[in-house]
């Protein structure tokens, strides 16, 4: 047995230890089978999200061309198991792995085992952000009022100030060598309520106007996002501003396939919190071996009796009414309100089944367009030999699909959760959680830079220091001089 302590809590040592004590009491009692434990692989976590997608106790396989393979991974989340079930949960657990159980008659699938970014997960994500106001309605707060501090870092107004200072300045210096455009446009992608960019827009007119420059009538701020009801009431709140902007529907996984007529004339761009609700993979590297992680969503069966119960809803349509769900929205049964409700519970209970699909090598690895098996194999030249990390791959597709929008002077700016370094994911859980109705996920910083140093492009990262605790970085991404 080889133990994983990814993430252990202050007071949770004493669970942690337990976890250990009941599995050598477990196989003294003689519970589990030999060949099983000395092949097994236990992982401690502690996941930091209220509601996630994880049981207190899991079981991740390996297989390779439909065939089992050795491997087998415990998953044990400390925040969620209790001691007092600690001892039945793993002897259930590790007696149906040693049997090859399945546990089809506990659970209620809702799809085949597909790669993480295809799951049916993220069509309960896009459900979200089409039907926010509704959520929001019946849920009495914002999104926002569920982030950390009950506001986005993307809006903190000192934030906002400096950006628009290092924004000016830069118009500044390409004026003095003759440089500056006639048209000065800045984008921004996820444009959300479209707080910030009245803030930013406010700011730099006043800037503009202290230094007497005249900037910012030229300025051509290009609002960005896929959900044409949000540009539409963001349009309504610009007041002044509203003869610089322009409205766009953009895929924020492909931006230059909507803006390709502004290729190397964008000045700055700005995203926050976009890249970490975008689809991702993950891999696996054990002992040299690269496995490809593969879920399939469920319930739990006594969850889905207790929906269909209170919902009035016939538990053998179970499967076909979510599915009819994420089809039409929540107004399908004419009463939005139930609709909404039975949406939430089924949200809440979902889960993923995890299993490992080894590879021969990284060319059998699924990647976003734009990232190379090199991208992957220079990242892991010095990674430690276990360890499990997020392709990013709607980010990285993001990445690449934006910066040929760059002006050669130009620059890219990206707030968001980074893993900036491989080894981080060594300590602590980085997604996928739930976030009210949305998936969240930490971005592998780490994979971008180097994705950018290969296109030609420098990437830096600096801390978010406006709000003490942020876990928030902020990237910036510029032509390699």
């Amino acid at each position: 047995m080889i133990l994983h302590i990814n993430h252990v809590p202050p007071g949770r040592a004493g669970l942690a230890s337990g976890v250990v004590t009941t599995l050598l009491s477990l196989s003294e009692a003689g519970e589990i089978d030999p060949k099983l434990l000395g092949r097994l692989n236990v992982h401690l976590d502690w996941i930091q999200y209220k509601t996630n997608f994880r049981e207190a106790v899991a079981l991740r396989r390996a297989t390779k061309a439909d065939r089992t393979l050795p491997l087998v991974e415990l998953a044990i989340d400390l925040r969620q198991v209790q001691q007092d079930a600690l001892r039945t949960a793993l002897a259930e657990t590790l007696s149906a792995a040693a049997q090859g159980a399945s546990e089809a008659g506990k659970r209620v699938y809702l799809e085949q085992f597909v790669p993480l970014r295809s799951s049916i997960i993220w069509s309960f994500n896009r459900l979200y952000w089409q039907h926010l106001g509704l959520w929001e309605s019946a849920s009495g707060r914002s999104y926002e009022k569920s982030l950390p501090g009950g506001q986005s870092d993307g809006h903190h107004p000192v934030a906002i100030g400096d950006s628009v200072a290092d924004f000016w300045t830069l118009l500044r210096d390409l004026e003095n060598q003759n440089q500056l455009p006639p048209e000065l446009f800045v984008l921004e992608i996820g444009i959300g309520t479209g707080a910030r960019a009245v803030l930013w827009l406010d700011r730099f007119r006043e800037l503009d106007r202290e230094r007497g420059t005249d900037y910012y009538p030229r300025i051509r701020f290009l609002m960005a996002d896929y959900a044409m009801a949000t540009l539409n009431r963001v349009a309504e709140r610009l007041g002044p501003h509203r003869e610089l902007a322009s409205f766009l529907a953009v895929d924020a996984l492909d931006p230059f396939k909507s803006l390709s007529f502004l290729r190397y004339k964008v000045l700055f761009i700005h995203l926050s919190n976009v890249y970490d609700n975008l689809p991702t993979d993950e891999l696996v590297l054990r002992d040299g071996r690269y496995y490809a992680v593969e879920v399939r969503s469920y319930l739990p069966a006594a969850e889905v009796g207790r929906i269909c119960e209170t919902y009035k809803s016939p538990p053998a349509e179970f499967v076909r009414t979510v599915n009819r769900l994420l089809e039409v929205g929540p107004q399908q049964d004419g009463d939005p309100d139930r609709s909404l409700d039975f949406w939430k519970a089924i949200w809440g209970a979902l889960r993923l089944e995890e299993r490992l699909v080894e590879l021969e090598g990284l060319s059998e690895a699924v990647l976003p367009p734009g990232m190379r098996p090199s991208h992957i194999e220079s990242l892991c030249n010095d990674a430690p030999t276990n360890i499990r990390f997020q392709l990013s791959s709607g980010a990285v597709e993001s990445f690449i699909n934006t910066i040929p929008l760059l002006h050669p002077r130009g620059y890219l700016q990206v707030q968001d959760i980074f893993v900036t370094q491989l080894t981080d994911y060594l300590n602590g859980f980085r997604g996928p959680g739930k976030l009210e109705g949305s998936i969240v996920n930490w971005v592998n910083g780490a994979l971008l830079a180097e994705v950018g140093e290969q296109a030609g492009y420098d990437v830096h990262f600096a801390p978010f220091r406006y709000r003490e605790g942020s876990r928030t970085s902020i990237l910036y991404t510029t032509h390699r001089e």
